[in-house]
């Protein structure tokens, strides 16, 4: 059976989600985007990602809260995304089931 190269990309500076895309796009995995963590969610349950990169700050649900309700459901690898490089935030995005925090 193939390896899923399914890639969700939850952010919602469409900037970011572009050349986030793009990478992912380049590195041969089929992307999918979405501004909200909500619309991510539903992206993650339809596509079953192997990798899903999620953004901190998010107008409605926040990452923590979305990285939360996608672990009820999936095993994706989740990368928590954000400017800011606050220790506390990082171990606040592992706890809420990221596997790795990039700043």
């Amino acid at each position: 059976m193939p390896v899923s190269r399914t890639a969700v990309v939850i952010e919602d500076d469409l900037d970011i989600r572009t050349l986030v895309s793009v990478v992912l796009e380049g590195a041969g995995f089929e992307v999918h985007a979405a501004p909200t963590g909500l619309d991510g969610i539903e992206l993650v349950r339809r596509h079953d990602p192997v990798v899903t990169t999620l953004d901190v700050s998010m107008p409605g649900i926040d990452g923590f809260e979305t990285a939360r309700r996608i672990r009820v459901f999936s095993s994706t690898r989740i990368l928590m995304v954000s400017a800011r490089a606050d220790e506390a935030e990082q171990r606040a995005g592992r706890e809420a089931g990221a596997d790795d925090y990039l700043t």
